[in-house]
């Protein structure tokens, strides 16, 4: 039963982060797109890849069935090079 009830929480976290860093791309798309600025491009790419990690890590652990720590190194490298992005925008 608690393994199940884990299993939901992680699930519903997830949720929670991609649909949270889906808005976050969208409005930085938006916000390029209004300003044509390429601080809002390399953001939306940024916040994307984040999100895209977040995704991907669901997806390799529910429906293809690999190993939690696969999925987290995978999760990680996205975000990282998600982070990577955002750094260099902000550092233009």
């Amino acid at each position: 039963m608690a393994e199940t009830t884990t299993e939901v929480v992680l699930l519903l976290v997830r949720v929670l982060v991609l649909v949270l860093g889906s808005l976050i791309t969208y409005y930085s798309l938006d916000a390029y797109r209004r300003t044509g600025t390429y601080y809002m491009r390399d953001a939306a790419i940024g916040f994307g890849i984040v999100t895209f990690g977040v995704f991907i890590e669901g997806v390799l652990f529910e429906f293809i069935g690999l190993d939690l720590a696969v999925v987290h190194i995978v999760e990680s490298a996205a975000i990282g090079l998600g982070f990577l992005v955002l750094l260099v925008s902000l550092r233009r």
